[in-house]
This record gives structure tokens, C-alpha cells and sequence, in this order.
């Protein structure tokens, strides 16, 4: 009698903890990166509005370079490259920088549409009212523009956080990282990659659902 082959031989319950494991540290660079990049994008985005001409020729060029190279070329290169220039950057660091970067890149667009969707007799008359530049930014930008393109930055954030699985290629033990060692191990890829899937929709839902849920509140 032959023995029955197991479709789970060689998967064991710490394999499952080591995926866990592993999607935490996806969602960790994921969330740093994701709020840098956007304080930052948030600023390249104002810049651009208000900079104009001089803004347009330095560092919208910049952006672009950041918006149109691949992401995992950049990876590559920045960890390559930064030794050269003396700074001793572990995989984890190097990915923050550039996942960070990348999503400034991203976001400044987005603000700067957030703020072009104020109308300038809005504007206006909030300096009217006796709103100083600031206070109009924080009063009545923010809100109005926020919301107009929340649904553009959720997207950015959930694109960088399926993103952050590039940074495997530096050596960073992130989830798909994760995966492809227990398919080396179990040769179960299948069953790995079902899994990885099943942690990046429990890292991704709830944050969709709670920006529809925000959206349906504001639009009440």
C-alpha cells in the first residue's frame, strides 16, 4: 500500500506565524513610509502650486524622475549607491528612503490638485473675512481640498503598501520575502502565495472600508 501524500506536508503552524510575522513588517515600512511621504508630498505639492514658474523648472523634474523610473530600479540603486557616499543604510532603512520618496512623488500631484480645486473667490473670501494665508491654508484648503482627493490618496496608499514588496529585493524579510523562502523550503507555492494574498487583503481592507466609510460620512 502506498503511503497518501498530505497537500500540507512540510507546512507547519510557525510557518504560518512566520508569514504573520512578515505582514507586520510590511504593514511597519509601509506606514512610515506612507506618512512621511505624504507631510512631505503635502509640502512638494504646495511648493508647486505656489512656486509656479521656479517650481515647475527645479523640482517637478525631480518628482518626475522619482514618478516615471521603476520603483524596484531605484531600490537597487539607492542601496547600491548610498555605501559610495558613506552611508551604511540596512535594507530596511534604504527601502523606507525610497518607498518614502516615491510616495512624495506621488502625493505632491495630489495636493497640489487638492488645493487648484478651491476656487479663488473661495479663497478670497476668506481673506476678506480677515483670514490671514495661513488660516485660509488650515480653514478652508484643507477640508475642501482634503476631501476632494482623499480618494486619490487612498490610492496612493494602498499602490505603496502592495509596493513596499519590492523592497524584498534588497534582502528585507517583508511578506512576499517571506513567501518565497517557505516555497524554497515547503514547495508549496500554491498554499504560500494563497496565504501572502490572504494577509496583503487583511493589511488593504480595512483601510478601504474605512475610507468609504469617511466619505459617506462627509458627504451627509
Amino acid at each position: 500500500m502506498q503511503p497518501s501524500l498530505s497537500f500540507f506536508s512540510g507546512f507547519t503552524p510557525n510557518d504560518l506565524w512566520f508569514l504573520a510575522e512578515a505582514a507586520l513588517r510590511t504593514l511597519w515600512i509601509s506606514a512610515l513610509s506612507i506618512s512621511i511621504g505624504t507631510v512631505l508630498g503635502a509640502i512638494f505639492g504646495w511648493i508647486l502650486y505656489e512656486g509656479k514658474l521656479t517650481a515647475t523648472l527645479t523640482l517637478a523634474p525631480v518628482l518626475d524622475v522619482f514618478r516615471s523610473v521603476p520603483l524596484i530600479i531605484q531600490l537597487v540603486l539607492f542601496y547600491n549607491f548610498a555605501p559610495i557616499v558613506g552611508l551604511d543604510l540596512d535594507p530596511f532603512a534604504s527601502g523606507v528612503v525610497i518607498l518614502t520618496i516615491y510616495t512624495a512623488a506621488l502625493v505632491a500631484n495630489v495636493a497640489r490638485g487638492g488645493i487648484e480645486a478651491v476656487g479663488l473667490p473661495m479663497r478670497r473670501a476668506a481673506r476678506s473675512l480677515g483670514m490671514t494665508y495661513w488660516q485660509d491654508l488650515r480653514h478652508v484648503v484643507l477640508p475642501i481640498g482634503g476631501r476632494a482627493v482623499f480618494p486619490a490618496w487612498v490610492g496612493v496608499a494602498l499602490g505603496v503598501m502592495k509596493d513596499s514588496a519590492l523592497v524584498s529585493v534588497l534582502g528585507y524579510v517583508e511578506l512576499l520575502k517571506a513567501s518565497q523562502i517557505l516555497i524554497t523550503r515547503t514547495q508549496e507555492p500554491f498554499l504560500i502565495l494563497t496565504l501572502a494574498g490572504a494577509f496583503y487583503f487583511a493589511l488593504s481592507y480595512p483601510v478601504s472600508r474605512f475610507a468609504a466609510s469617511l466619505e459617506r460620512k462627509w458627504a451627509q
